[in-house]
């Protein structure tokens, strides 16, 4: 096999990784596909490599950066402190060695609720600000992934015109 077509396949196998990763953040997500599309573009060399890659690294940065922004201004908005987030973090990889598949998401929600809870000692007012947080997490991990999954795109429509040229 060419040298060119095994670092692209590679290439495409880690970013799509790191692009469920930003859905599962026990994997690499948006850093990996950034150094990963920056490598591939490296080892192919041609002008198509560098213009797609450099663009699904822009990509990979703006997902991550979005989906920080986005979350932090939402999670200031509902008034949540940085404790509960904590909280719901530990809950979370505490929930995945619980209940595969979905103990993350299910122990970071619980987790978050209850420090809410704690914090609050009213019930719907935890209810609220913990869904309020729910939801900045969810739009800043469907933003992410987007721009990850279009910078995935991009370098295989970049191998193609690549391998075309």
């Amino acid at each position: 096999m060419e040298l060119h077509l095994i670092v692209t396949v590679l290439a495409l196998i880690i970013m799509v990784v790191g692009t469920l990763g930003t859905i599962f953040p026990v994997l690499p997500g948006s850093v990996l596909n950034a150094v990963t599309a920056l490598a591939w573009a490296w080892v192919l060399g041609s002008g198509a490599s560098w213009t797609f890659g450099v663009i699904a690294l822009g990509l990979a940065l703006a997902g991550l950066s979005a989906s920080a922004v986005l979350t932090g201004r939402r999670l200031r908005r509902e008034q949540v402190p940085r404790g509960p987030v904590l909280a719901g973090i530990i809950a979370g990889v505490v929930g995945m060695f619980v209940i595969p598949v979905v103990g993350l998401f299910v122990g970071f929600a619980l987790g978050l609720f209850g420090a809410e809870w704690l914090r609050r000692r009213d019930l719907s007012a935890a209810t609220v600000s913990s869904v309020g947080a729910l939801k900045a997490m969810g739009i800043g991990m469907l933003v992410e992934f987007g721009c990850a999954a279009l910078g995935t795109s991009l370098v295989f429509v970049g191998a193609i015109v690549h391998a075309l040229a």
